[in-house]
């Protein structure tokens, strides 16, 4: 199948300069400070004619999920914003209640109470049905001559297996692509392997007080969940087998993230979200995603990969819930950040400005 290129899932960059926000996670008051510092108005719109660019998981976890994702589809359908579909999107199109999502999902209320609450939440069905709307209409990737965004990972026979796919049924073909994996499961012996398992070891994954050991078949399943599916690779990272349990996203897991951009031998730049940065010396504690691995050694405002030019904007703005449960100021130890380009200078939510460095090193 052959889809032009103004019906893909993966969009065009606008012209101009650029900021490039990370993952909002429902902190619509981080949202705000950081739009005024940037300097947007409430409609989106800026002095300089900049465009404002999302890449993805604008919801869950956060007190005002519904009023961060409407803010930001008003802009876009103003056409002075443009997104990336994130894996928290996807999530809620697939009907997946995950950590954080109760201000969507009823089935999510009893767990995530103690985490998150006070929270909005988007009860009317008009409003919701907005809101599935919107998702679904989100490419996966944007694109232009100097610079590339993506939420997780810029991979590229996924993006091309991407490209070839249209614009507005992004949920379609990810249910798609999971039933397939599924369907694999369910025919092979990793059924059998994954019911014997669980009963030996029959506590929830999500019980973080009950570490289990390495469970082979929950790995092999969470691997080919993780790598059939082409968008989700872009949205979620690529990933590997593991050989030790970790706690992350409040669920004990077996396969490991791949520092992708260690063989990203292209020379147009990428900016991702998805992976939680820290400024040194901050306790990452129940915020833990797996991911602080892949970071040690990278300076906190630095571009990274083969050459130097993938940056993760994601500086874990989605763990505030946890100063808020702590009766801490929230701002510090997790902040929301935009990458100005062609600037390279990156904006924080505090007001804080600081230049990227050792691009294209």
């Amino acid at each position: 199948m052959t889809v032009p290129a103004s019906a893909s899932l993966i969009q065009p960059l606008p012209d101009g300069p650029l900021d490039v926000v990370g993952d909002i996670h429902g902190e619509w008051d981080a949202f705000q400070q950081l739009m005024q510092h940037l300097g947007y108005d409430a409609q989106g719109r800026h002095p300089q004619g900049r465009k404002l660019i999302f890449v993805g998981d604008l919801c869950d976890r956060g007190p005002d999920s519904p009023a961060v994702i409407e803010r930001v589809a008003d802009w876009v359908a103003a056409g002075r914003a443009w997104v990336t579909i994130g894996n928290h999107e996807i999530n809620l199109l697939a009907n997946d209640a995950k950590d954080g999502s109760a201000w969507f999902f009823d089935a999510r209320i009893a767990s995530d109470r103690d985490r998150y609450e006070p929270y909005a939440r988007a009860t009317d069905a008009g409003q919701r049905q907005a809101i599935r709307d919107f998702f679904a209409s989100l490419p996966v990737a944007l694109e232009r001559d100097d610079l590339r965004v993506v939420h997780a990972a810029w991979s590229e026979p996924q993006i091309q297996a991407v490209r070839a796919l249209p614009l507005g049924q992004v949920g379609q073909y990810w249910n798609q692509y999971e039933e397939e994996t599924n369907r694999e499961a369910r025919q092979g012996s990793l059924a059998t392997r994954m019911l014997q398992e669980s009963r030996d070891w029959p506590h929830s994954l999500e019980d973080g007080a009950h570490p289990p050991p390495f469970l082979p078949a929950h790995a092999d399943k969470e691997l080919s969940k993780a790598m059939h599916n082409p968008i989700k690779v872009l949205i979620t990272g690529v990933e590997r087998r593991g050989s030790v349990p970790f706690f992350a996203g409040n669920k004990w897991r077996f396969v490991e993230r791949v520092s992708w951009w260690d063989g990203y031998d292209q020379p147009t730049p990428v900016i991702v979200g998805h992976y939680w940065r820290r400024d040194p010396g901050v306790s990452r504690g129940p915020a833990h995603k797996g991911d602080l691995h892949m970071f040690e050694q990278i300076p906190t405002h630095a571009w990274h990969g083969l050459r130097h030019n993938v940056f993760c904007v994601d500086y874990s703005v989605g763990g505030r819930w946890i100063s808020r449960r702590n009766g801490q100021p929230p701002i510090g130890a997790f902040r929301l950040a935009a990458m100005r380009w062609p600037e390279r200078e990156l904006v924080f939510d505090d007001g804080e400005r600081v230049p990227s460095t050792a691009f294209g090193a």
